[in-house]
């Protein structure tokens, strides 16, 4: 398990801490993928802590759908990582998340 962040964050805002999905993918047939081919892949990584939720027109909060411990797959984000005892982590809207792994 991982170490419990001092950070939390806002609304809708989930903290990912990013699988090592990065570089060249190797297809079976031995054909080798560098990660510029595919632009748009998707990345996959633990859900650390969520936010409390947004509110919606109504002013009632709508609580985040996923939660610490989650697997989930999302496009890589603009932002660059934020690192935290050498450890790198994404917030992300939870709109950004686009699958959950059960």
């Amino acid at each position: 398990m991982a170490k419990k962040l001092s950070l939390k964050p806002l609304g809708d805002r989930v903290v990912v801490r990013p699988s090592d999905m990065q570089g060249e993918k190797k297809l079976a047939s031995g054909i080798i993928i560098p990660e510029t081919v595919n632009k748009e892949k998707l990345f996959k990584g633990e859900v650390i802590t969520v936010g409390p939720g947004r509110r919606n027109d109504k002013g009632e909060r709508v609580p985040v759908e996923v939660k610490p411990g989650d697997t989930v797959f999302f496009k890589k984000p603009w932002d660059d990582p934020i690192k935290l005892d050498g450890v790198e982590y994404y917030v992300l809207s939870e709109s950004d998340i686009i699958l959950v792994e059960n």
